[in-house]
């Protein structure tokens, strides 16, 4: 008996975990909307990516008519290095190629509205002084 209740656990954690998961897909997805965003790729973890879009949709709100690119990129950029620490990077524009080396877990690239925002973080390496 005791090997059917531990089955029944653990088939009960494992549709709890399923609520879970699909009540934080729908939390993400509302988000999203709510900033009129869409993310291309990231590696970035969700509070991170909620966090650039939040002030990607302020910035552009309080700039009505053509978006100012270079203000979005150095407010990013700005925040993020003195949230996150330093050597973030950020591109935004309608139209750019780009190939580039990140840290894990720094790299986002999204679009909000009619804009291209690539934010991502490298690695810094202290300089050896001799």
């Amino acid at each position: 008996m005791e090997g059917v209740e531990l089955e029944l656990e653990r088939r009960s954690k494992f549709l709890n975990n399923l609520i879970q998961q699909k009540k934080k897909a729908k939390e993400q997805q509302d988000q999203k909307d709510e900033f009129n965003v869409r993310v291309r790729a990231s590696d970035m973890p969700l509070s991170v990516q909620n966090r650039a879009f939040s002030l990607s949709r302020g910035l552009l709100d309080a700039t009505p008519g053509k978006a100012d690119n270079k203000r979005l990129a150095l407010a990013l950029k700005k925040d993020f290095d003195s949230v996150y620490g330093p050597a973030w990077h950020c591109i935004v524009g309608t139209s750019f190629g780009s190939y580039v080396t990140h840290s894990v877990g720094g790299f986002l690239y999204f679009q909000i509205d009619k804009v291209y925002v690539l934010l991502f973080k490298t690695a810094v390496e202290p300089l050896d002084h001799q």
